[in-house]
């Protein structure tokens, strides 16, 4: 490790892996961040400030101030979240499986998500009476109550109780049963995090999980991990039988290809994941939690496809099983390719 915190290679070059690489690689007041799973291509923020360099027990973590998302924090080399767009993925991933459920949750856990955007979203249900979250680096928890007090509100709620261990070994000793939500705030399916996309996992997920309990996982990226999508899909399918598994997206542009998947599965029982049974949340003012940001109305078209506008913005529902696209696959041969690995993509119109 270097006088900054930074890991360095033998030969005393950044390590892949790392912020300092994505430092070297533009310079010049640049920060380019590379990646095994978008092989030929990088996104570059101007940087304004570097507010943070240091070592976990477990990555590298790093902050800085970009001049155009705001602040953005990095583990080992890939962007988390930025200031400006992360509600885009934090609201998605939260309210998506709660206001999927037939009954509001009572128990909610989070496996990851130290930097507290899914707790802050949770934190806008008033039915959970628990909120459980196992992170294994504490490292990200404080580097996100230190820079990101706008994520980490989350960690104020009074019915959140952290847990910093092994987010694996915690799902598999939870009692049979005993959540009504499980969200997987996991980064990319390399290294430590391969196991989170691995079917033991899952099955402890769904051994945890009460009858018609609801998970939602990252799913990665439609335009860069078609294989890793498709596989996903047809485990979960196995491990959810009798079950229902659906994939969705959102855009966010700080986010490789600028779109990030979440994949929804529901535990013995065929719930349309598409169909929103609970009300949209709303501000919780006590924590000083103002209105959602992408998410401002739910509603169901003729087509029992889930919209969600914001200034317009028309978002898009996919499913892991293949259905009727004719109109969609017919003008577009990528969409076609979606069929042909048994991922469908609805377009909303």
């Amino acid at each position: 490790m270097s006088e900054n915190g930074f890991s360095k290679s033998a030969k005393g070059e950044a390590a892949a892996g790392t912020s300092d690489q994505g430092m070297n690689i533009a310079k010049d007041g640049w920060y380019t961040e590379l990646g095994s799973m978008w092989p030929g291509q990088g996104l570059s923020l101007q940087v304004k400030e570097v507010l943070y360099r240091g070592r976990s027990q477990y990555q590298d973590i790093a902050v800085f101030e970009s001049a155009a998302y705001g602040r953005v924090l990095v583990l080992d080399g890939v962007i988390q979240c930025t200031d400006r767009d992360e509600f885009s993925y934090q609201e998605m991933m939260t309210h998506l499986p709660l206001c999927a459920l037939e009954r509001p949750a009572q128990r909610a856990l989070v496996v990851g998500g130290g930097d507290g955007g899914v707790l802050r979203e949770l934190a806008r249900h008033p039915s959970l009476q628990e909120i459980h979250i196992a992170e294994i680096d504490a490292g990200v928890i404080e580097a996100s109550k230190r820079y990101f007090p706008g994520m980490s509100i989350g960690f104020s709620d009074l019915r959140v109780t952290v847990n910093v261990c092994d987010g694996i070994k915690f799902v598999q000793d939870a009692a049979e049963g005993s959540y009504d939500v499980i969200i997987v705030d996991s980064s990319d399916p390399v290294g430590p995090a391969e196991v989170l996309f691995q079917q033991p996992f899952f099955e402890a997920m769904h051994r945890a999980l009460r009858p018609g309990g609801v998970i939602c996982t990252q799913a990665e990226s439609l335009w860069l991990h078609l294989d890793i999508i498709s596989s996903l899909a047809d485990m979960c399918k196995q491990v959810f039988v009798g079950g229902s598994v659906t994939y969705a997206y959102t855009t966010i542009p700080t986010y490789p290809s600028g779109q990030i998947g979440m994949m929804l599965c529901c535990k013995e029982q065929q719930l349309d994941l598409r169909a929103p049974r609970q009300p949209a949340p709303g501000p919780n003012k006590d924590l000083g939690i103002g209105p959602l940001r992408l998410a401002g109305i739910l509603k169901l078209d003729r087509g029992c496809r889930l919209e969600l506008s914001w200034r317009n913005h028309a978002w898009a529902m996919a499913s892991a099983q293949v259905a009727g696209t004719k109109r969609s696959v017919a003008s577009n041969p990528w969409l076609g390719t979606l069929v042909n690995r048994k991922v469908t993509m609805r377009m909303c119109a």
